[in-house]
């Protein structure tokens, strides 16, 4: 497998407007111009946090039909939308990788394109927190030779 594209600067990404954001969380995909995007929407730093602001997008037309169109007390509706958002959060999270692969391989990726993209950046933020110790290891070992010394 030939290694995973990156998420191009910033300025090639295109974010798409708040209608196609709607389609886009309800599972329809997008134009081939928004490609970079969805790659960097699905591996970028808070990735975990968008896919669960897309799987609200998407629970909030069933609460909202459960609060408006059930019959009975309100806290009745209330205690059911809240079921119903927990479950379905929760299978959300449970297959978060799959559904994000999804959307990449919609956008045109090659399946595991997501996943090793974040496994790269996992990697370099590592060797970058290690050589932040390492330096910081360093100047703490100077002064403490320094104050030995002097």
């Amino acid at each position: 497998m030939q290694p995973p594209p990156d998420t191009g600067p910033p300025s090639q990404r295109v974010r798409p407007g708040v209608l196609r954001w709607l389609g886009y969380a309800m599972g329809a995909g997008l134009p081939p111009r928004h490609r970079t995007w969805v790659l960097h929407d699905t591996t970028t730093g808070t990735w975990v946090l968008r896919h669960v602001a897309r799987s609200l997008a998407q629970l909030a037309v069933p609460i909202a039909l459960v609060l408006l169109l059930v019959p009975g007390p309100f806290w009745i509706r209330g205690v059911a939308a809240l079921g119903g958002l927990i479950l379905g959060l929760a299978f959300s999270i449970a297959y978060m990788p799959e559904a994000t692969e999804n959307r990449v391989k919609k956008a045109g990726y090659p399946p595991g394109t997501a996943q090793a993209v974040r496994d790269r950046s996992s990697a370099q933020r590592q060797a970058r927190d290690t050589e932040r110790r390492r330096a910081a290891a360093a100047r703490r070992a100077a002064r403490y030779r320094d104050r030995r010394s002097g």
